[in-house]
């Protein structure tokens, strides 16, 4: 049979879960020890520097509880209460004198968070004292602490609680659903900033791929303007005729000056035609000189051919 202690304890779990409070939650962190619960405190409102902050904590229960006081314990750095160390308030095991069996849990969570944030530690055990600023910045932290022994995060577990309360219809004060807001809206802004980052980051490499690299027209010269011509290397061209060979000293001639971009194209089908009509006038010059001399040749050689053969 289970201890007066435990009837007491099971009730007031049972009674926190179907009256919850929209301030704190709190449970034993396994069904195998009753006298051990963690709880999850919302701050007092504005202007306390401990407003919208949300501070974990353990609850300690005597084998005669309710008959003597737990005892409490933040594990939530706050800048008002020391970490993880008993605390001396005048419901807990420290003032056994002033403690009465009708309080509960929820009646000391309630009074350390409108009575206790709300003063200074004066000396008191387990107490500290902190400035404004320092506690504002706890206060902004707890919203991502995380307790190491159940494993829950502050602002997880108060989200749930909250949505619990709003299905019943328990009203959630609208300073503590700030709480909830702000740490939505910064995950907002947080994902809104990404998916620019994202976009813009996708729009940079879809420009960087299509763009078309412009060259320094004063410094360009006409042979890189013909070599740089991507019409030719991306068109398969068909099978042209050999092309015709050209003195060294025509390779050596300057090229002539391009008028139009047009003019850097040369057509894919070549024919004698074309060739002759896009000779310009120093090639022509070159080839019929060429030509001249093969006739010259050739004639010197049949004359000598006819001179042998008239002295036999």
């Amino acid at each position: 049979m289970s201890s007066p202690s435990a009837r007491r304890l099971l009730k007031e779990s049972s009674d926190l879960h179907k009256n919850p409070s929209p301030y704190f939650t709190a449970a034993p962190i396994s069904d195998t020890n009753l006298h051990d619960w963690h709880f999850t405190l919302a701050g007092p409102p504005s202007p306390s520097p401990y407003a919208q902050g949300l501070y974990h904590g353990r609850i300690t229960f005597p084998a005669t509880y309710p008959l003597r006081p737990p005892s409490f314990r933040f594990l939530t750095p706050s800048g008002r209460f020391e970490v993880n160390r008993e605390i001396c308030l005048s419901i807990s095991g420290h003032h056994e004198e002033t403690w009465q069996p009708a309080w509960g849990v929820r009646t000391a969570l309630l009074g350390i968070r409108s009575e206790i944030f709300s003063s200074e530690s004066q000396g008191q055990v387990g107490g500290m004292e902190g400035s404004d600023e320092l506690r504002r910045e706890y206060a902004r932290l707890s919203l991502e602490w995380s307790c190491r022994e159940c494993g829950v995060g502050n602002l997880e577990a108060m989200r749930e609680l909250w949505r619990v309360c709003r299905e019943r219809g328990i009203e959630v004060e609208g300073e503590v659903a700030a709480v909830e807001g702000g740490a939505g809206a910064d995950a907002d802004v947080e994902g809104q900033r990404e998916t620019v980052e994202a976009e813009a980051e996708a729009g940079a490499q879809a420009s960087s791929g299509n763009a078309v690299p412009v060259g320094n027209e004063n410094d360009a010269r006409e042979d890189d303007a013909l070599e740089s011509t991507p019409a030719l290397d991306s068109v398969p061209a068909p099978s042209a005729p050999a092309p015709v060979p050209v003195p060294q000293a025509q390779a050596q001639a300057p090229l002539p000056t391009m008028q139009a971009p047009a003019a850097a194209v040369m057509p894919t089908r070549t024919s004698s035609s074309n060739l002759a009509s896009t000779e310009s006038p120093s090639e022509g010059i070159w080839l019929d000189r060429a030509i001249i001399g093969v006739i010259v040749a050739l004639v010197l050689l049949i004359l000598r051919r006819v001179a042998n053969i008239d002295d036999l």
